[in-house]
């Protein structure tokens, strides 16, 4: 397997050899849509808290008498069929959003994205990108040059400099390839990887 390696002004110079075990893979859609809905899912915190009939604080007496009034029967305010009544199965923040995924299965899913980002030729490599300065409109002009508007950088080592240059850039996100995640690799319209991350990738996935 092959990828583009991009020059300083976004063309392909020429290409890198990529290992077929990781950036060859075939598409499995189902197992990526289970990683990211797992990864979505795992997330999520328990912080919603709802009150049930016991809870709300409502009087215990009879609205009216149980016959002769013409209306439906009605025991207490409390009634969840009430408006300010209690809730009939509560959000509790002791409820457990997680979903678990073996490690070989995330991996495999993560190799099957990779792949298929490969082949649209959304996953291009770079040799290596530093900024001088930590400035937002040094590393936007960089990209823009290399025609890059929505990208996800992965590199080994994030240097200070494109780390704060980043920051200010809400279409892009500069993580280690540990930190690479299934939602970021699919959102991103791009992903950009320097040859250090490339390698390392391969270590991690292979």
């Amino acid at each position: 397997m092959e990828l583009k390696l991009l020059n300083a002004q976004g063309e392909a110079a020429s290409n890198v050899a990529a290992a077929d075990t990781v950036f060859g893979r075939d598409y499995n859609e189902a197992l990526i849509h289970q990683i990211v809905v797992a990864y979505q899912a795992n997330a999520r915190s328990g912080n919603r808290k709802q009150k049930d009939r016991e809870e709300v604080h409502h009087t215990t007496k009879k609205p009216w008498r149980q016959k002769g009034t013409g209306r439906a029967r009605a025991g207490m305010s409390s009634s969840p069929l009430w408006r300010g009544g209690g809730r009939i199965f509560p959000n509790s923040p002791d409820e457990n959003f997680t979903h678990k995924v073996n490690k070989k299965m995330y991996r495999a899913g993560l190799c099957s994205i990779l792949s298929q980002l490969a082949r649209e030729e959304r996953l291009v490599v770079i040799d290596d990108l530093v900024i001088d300065a930590p400035k937002t409109k040094l590393l936007s002009q960089k990209l823009t040059g290399m025609g890059l508007d929505s990208v996800l950088i992965i590199a080994e080592n994030i240097e200070e400099n494109l780390l704060l240059a980043s920051r200010n850039l809400p279409n892009v996100l500069v993580v280690e390839p540990r930190q690479a995640d299934p939602m970021s690799l699919v959102f991103y319209k791009k992903t950009l990887v320097t040859k250090a991350a490339l390698a390392k990738i391969e270590e991690m996935l292979a």
